[in-house]
């Protein structure tokens, strides 16, 4: 770890900021680029199968595991694997397409909730056996069961994941 003063105006003796190391930013930069190749590729292996992409099933997947199979937008977009910078234009697809609805809150008649339709389950069960197949196949196959439990150690140690259990893992890639 390097560290520098701080170059902030006024602070010239200000705390000592510690840099990143090169093996740290290499690590960085390779993370950023496995997760977007991987990602890609499994992007594209749905493609191929002829389903919508990742995001759908995300979407689908957390409306899935709801206890009534409905949340509020907000509480969709926090709960979903992949950000998504468009919920409200998700969800209109969602709607658009018979997957998901929308209803007015009875409690609050100003909240919405979206809520899984049967046509939802069905494509999120039929696109949980592509997806499962596509990790399997893009880092199932390239890691050993505890090469794979290293790495979830390793990024756990990160300590910005949220914490997935074996069976979260099993039920999302199912």
């Amino acid at each position: 770890m390097h560290l520098h003063k701080s170059s902030r105006p006024g602070d010239s003796n200000g705390p000592m900021i510690r840099r990143p190391s090169t093996e740290a930013t290499e690590a960085w930069l390779r993370l950023m680029r496995v997760r977007s190749c991987v990602l890609d590729a499994v992007e594209q292996d749905l493609k191929k199968a002829g389903f919508p992409p990742l995001a759908w099933y995300d979407a689908l997947l957390e409306l899935s595991r709801a206890p009534s199979g409905e949340l509020r937008p907000v509480e969709l977009e926090k709960q979903m694997l992949l950000p998504q910078y468009s919920t409200s234009r998700l969800i209109e697809r969602l709607v658009d397409e018979g997957l998901a609805t929308r209803r007015e809150c009875k409690k609050d008649k100003r909240g919405l909730f979206v809520e899984i339709s049967d046509a939802g389950r069905d494509l999120q069960k039929r696109m949980g056996e592509a997806y499962s197949v596509a990790i399997e196949r893009h880092v199932g196959s390239k890691l050993s069961d505890a090469d794979a439990a290293r790495l979830c150690g390793l990024l756990d140690r990160l300590g910005c994941c949220a914490q997935t259990s074996p069976s979260d893992a099993k039920e999302a890639a199912s």
